[in-house]
């Protein structure tokens, strides 16, 4: 597989609607059966996996909605900035940055997902993605 600027931005575009829909299901099927994820210090192999960390991490990040930025891609990879927003149990917003790593296997489906994440609280107030 190799992305142009166009199917690149697709796939971001398709990953972001993806992820908004906080339906782990529908995420994981953009994935490879073996696919491999480091997520800030978790360490997570395969769709079954990728639909337990989702369901837990949506059971944590409340009301979660997501941006995705194409930052760069050549041949099979592509890398994103992000930022997305959420809350916790007792009301604390926060957004959370990073960047995201891609490698994509020959069927397109992702097989490598490298994140670096950083939180930040706010006020509600302070909310852009809404």
């Amino acid at each position: 597989m190799e992305f142009t600027l166009e199917t690149a931005l697709n796939r971001v575009q398709f990953a972001e609607d993806a992820w908004n829909s906080r339906d782990p299901e529908r995420v994981a099927r953009g994935y490879s059966e073996d696919s491999e994820w480091r997520n800030r210090t978790t360490f997570v192999k395969g769709r079954a996996e990728i639909v337990e960390f989702l369901r837990q991490k949506w059971t944590r990040e409340l009301d979660y909605k997501l941006k995705k930025t194409l930052w760069g891609f050549r041949g099979n990879r592509i890398a994103v900035s992000f930022e997305y927003e959420w809350h916790d149990a007792a009301g604390q917003w926060y957004r959370s940055y990073g960047v995201e790593l891609w490698e994509f296997n020959d069927d397109g489906l992702m097989r490598r997902r490298l994140a670096s994440i950083n939180d930040a609280a706010i006020d509600e107030t302070e909310r852009r993605i809404l």
